[in-house]
């Protein structure tokens, strides 16, 4: 999905969602259906200097709410069993940690940025374990369908939807 600069009305959409100033967003890499902020996008070295190989990070309040509640219900577990038994899932799992890592190199050179810390490092888990759903999930909406099938999965199993604007809850 394309990446939408982020705006001064986003960066406070975002400060709200987190209920802490925003810091080091790139850019918007999904939104809600209203048009609200789910999914930045960082850099790969905050402005601090700090590594941050979370590249697709989740905001919504909806669904980090959501997700929790998935985390909690043993869902990656689950998840983690099916790797292991599905040889199909796993490589196709290996993928989307590749295509995770291409995407923040991909950042980081726009950025002249290069942080040999986390070379080969992605996030939640990958290529793996299924350790953040947050960050699968994250990284399912930004990328789009059939990139990261442990995230879309996930995403399937939420009570959360990107396509049902529950903003206004939260």
């Amino acid at each position: 999905m394309p990446l939408t600069p982020a705006t001064e009305a986003d960066i406070a959409e975002v400060s709200r969602q987190l209920g802490r100033p925003a810091r080091d967003i790139r850019a918007i890499a999904a939104r809600c259906v209203c048009g609200k902020p789910t999914v930045v996008h960082t850099p790969p070295r905050l402005s601090d200097g700090t590594p941050f190989p979370t590249t697709y990070y989740l905001t919504h309040r909806g669904a980090t709410a959501a997700v929790s509640t998935l985390e909690a219900s043993g869902l990656m577990a689950v998840l983690q069993e099916r790797l292991a038994d599905e040889p199909e899932l796993a490589a196709a799992y290996q993928k989307a940690h590749e295509a995770f890592i291409a995407d923040r190199d991909k950042t980081g050179a726009e950025l002249g940025m290069d942080v040999p810390e986390i070379a080969g490092i992605s996030a939640g888990g990958m290529p793996t374990r299924v350790k953040c759903l947050h960050a699968l999930i994250g990284h399912s909406l930004a990328a789009g369908p059939g990139v990261n099938p442990i995230g879309d999965i996930a995403l399937e199993l939420c009570t959360w939807s990107p396509n049902r604007c529950v903003c206004e809850s939260f």
